[in-house]
């Protein structure tokens, strides 16, 4: 079974949750490696939409972008330290092989 979702991790998530979900077959970039360390998070978002990834982030000015409209291929939210990084790895490989991108469009999961 390939995964549906592919997703872009801003600077704050652990970098170990990329590798656990590439492990398991799911296409991520982070923010270090895309080159985009001191993007702004509209620029987080457009890169992301560009690529058709869905951002994972702790960072809940993403959340006020959504709301006010600005187009998202996707956000997936979790407050700092409310999961541990086992539970967000099963989290994010669950969407990733359970949903499709267009069903992810314009639409936040809050993990």
């Amino acid at each position: 079974m390939t995964p549906g979702l592919r997703f872009h991790f801003d600077e704050h998530v652990d970098p170990a949750i990329a590798d656990a979900l590439r492990i398991r077959g799911i296409d991520v970039t982070t923010t270090v490696e895309a080159g985009l360390i001191s993007a702004s998070d509209e620029e987080q978002l457009a890169y992301a939409v560009r690529q058709g990834r869905v951002i994972m982030t702790h960072d809940q000015d993403f959340l006020t972008l959504a709301a006010n409209g600005t187009h998202h291929a996707g956000i997936c939210y979790c407050h700092v330290n409310a999961r541990t990084v086992g539970e967000l790895i099963k989290s994010l490989a669950l969407l990733a092989f359970c949903v499709e991108p267009p069903e992810m469009f314009d639409h936040v999961e809050f993990l």
